[in-house]
């Protein structure tokens, strides 16, 4: 018999809930400030337009083979950057004012060869809703590869994915192109977005077209307008994906997942016993938000405690958003951490050493909806 899922419902806020008082407080003393919404609208654009100029180094200097290279990883550091800020604030509407400007730029997704409907009906429906709470964050839960949700079932093979990981977490964008879009799209086994949506038929043809166009532009133009084997141009664009993947995975195991991360299992009726701004803020983490280089490549990741509770916001408010967030945590004795960015990654791996063996995580009160 199928198991039926009860979507997940949270507490009400009071009058004096500290997220009523903390969402005053930013919009009151910063959000009125608009030139930083026009940061990021630069910031986005002149991202896109970098990406389609190292396109061009490829096709004007690949036939010098260091070149062809270089272009190809600063290729894979850009669609990530471009990804991570440009189209993260583009699917939450931040990016224009404008939605339908909004949505039209979310198409770069497509330029990279994936679906942005079945991203950001994933990521607004069920990530953010929910974040890392069991059977509903289908971004926490990618595969059975890697154990992470307690209630998962748990192989043999996980002892070890504190080590095996590491070398699939290099492939990460080639396995979202090739492997989790399928999934998305025809998979039933732990496919939650189909508990909720519908996808259009017009989706599965754009699916195909975009990974077709990608490898295209990407593989079969360079290959024929440059004099390279055609072995050493697919070697290239593997070396991008590889860029691509080490610079993202940085980015998507910093914020939810660390040693000290709590998984919820929702209660059989659904009835969480949290507030929504509460349980944003106990399960997600910054990392060298205090690092200008990695704000401005991570974008709202480095300040993702903020991205979390201000979805709809610009990234480039946030690193005036995080004081006041930190200042009412301190206040209010709630949880907040921001690590460096190396410790959030040792945090990940002894999460994956702990969670990869039976009885590895830690009960924790909140996993029983008691906060």
């Amino acid at each position: 018999m199928e198991q039926t899922f009860i979507r997940p419902t949270y507490q009400k806020a009071g009058p004096d809930d500290f997220f009523r008082k903390l969402q005053k407080e930013v919009q009151d003393n910063v959000l009125t400030d608009t030139s930083i919404q026009r940061k990021n609208v630069i910031k986005s654009v002149g991202v896109l337009v970098f990406y389609f100029i190292l396109y061009a180094c490829i096709l004007v200097f690949g036939n010098n083979t260091g070149l062809l290279f270089l272009a190809y990883i600063f290729l894979g550091f850009s669609t990530m950057v471009l990804f991570i800020n440009a189209f993260h604030d583009a699917a939450h509407g931040a990016v224009f004012k404008n939605k339908k400007l909004n949505k039209r730029f979310m198409y770069v997704l497509e330029l990279f060869g994936s679906n942005s409907y079945i991203w950001s009906k994933r990521h607004l429906l069920l990530h953010h809703p929910y974040p890392n709470v069991q059977n509903w964050d289908t971004d926490i839960k990618q595969s059975d590869i890697v154990h992470l949700f307690p209630e998962s079932p748990i192989l043999k093979i996980h002892k070890y994915q504190h080590i095996y990981m590491w070398f699939i977490y290099p492939f990460y964008t080639l396995n979202w192109l090739f492997n989790r879009d399928f999934k998305d799209f025809y998979g039933t086994k732990d496919n939650y977005l189909k508990r909720i949506l519908r996808i259009p038929k017009i989706e599965y043809y754009k699916l195909f077209a975009a990974k077709i166009f990608n490898i295209f532009y990407l593989i079969v133009i360079p290959i024929l307008v440059l004099d390279q084997p055609w072995y050493l141009i697919l070697l290239a664009w593997l070396v991008m994906h590889i860029s691509a993947s080490m610079l993202g995975v940085i980015a998507l195991i910093s914020t939810h997942v660390d040693e000290d991360a709590v998984f919820p299992m929702p209660p059989e009726d659904g009835k969480m016993n949290t507030t929504w701004a509460l349980h944003q803020l106990t399960v997600t983490k910054d990392f060298s938000a205090d690092n200008k280089l990695a704000n401005f490549l991570f974008g709202g990741f480095t300040h993702h405690v903020a991205h979390h509770l201000f979805p709809h916001v610009a990234h480039t408010y946030y690193p005036k958003i995080t004081p006041i967030i930190r200042r009412y945590a301190e206040e209010y004795g709630f949880p907040y951490t921001c690590y460096p960015a190396y410790q959030a990654i040792r945090s990940h791996y002894f999460l994956l050493k702990k969670s990869g063996v039976k009885g590895g995580l830690k009960e924790s009160i909140f996993a029983h909806g008691e906060i």
